[in-house]
């Protein structure tokens, strides 16, 4: 064979064994959004896909465990336990009413999450009748 054919060869190896790579890490990090009420109906295959789940932290929900944190969140009506066992520290935002957003799988009437996102709006929102200083009144 000429070298020219072996490594033509060579090289289709490598570029189809980087696509099926490519291919199937795309398969995994596809992750689904639903919300509570949503994941409650999901059955069979549904429920082994990663997902993320939005909701509101319940007051005085959180419980701190060696290597989880345990929480409620709730929206709609509904609401759903959660195990938080990932290894980044959660954000200071994350309290009590706090929007959140969850990312990991169902598991035995729980959200087993490995990723969590929290906000608190109502700190950069103006007090009830103020209105926020625009930079030409701010900077006066």
């Amino acid at each position: 064979m000429k070298k020219q054919v072996k490594f033509g060869i060579g090289v289709g190896v490598i570029v189809v064994s980087l696509a099926c790579l490519a291919w199937l890490g795309y398969g995994e990090s596809k992750t689904y959004y639903h919300t509570i009420a949503e994941l409650q109906t999901l059955q069979g295959n549904q429920l082994s896909h990663r997902m993320r789940v939005g909701g509101t932290v319940a007051a005085g929900s959180i419980r701190r465990f060696t290597g989880r944190v345990d929480f409620v969140l709730e929206g709609e009506g509904k609401s759903l336990p959660v195990s938080y066992v990932g290894s980044d520290p959660l954000p200071d935002t994350f309290v009590d009413k706090s929007q959140a957003l969850v990312e990991g799988r169902p598991t035995d009437g729980r959200f087993v999450a490995e990723v969590v996102q929290a906000k608190c709006a109502s700190k950069y929102e103006a007090a009830p009748g103020r209105t926020v200083a625009s930079s030409s009144t701010a900077t006066k």
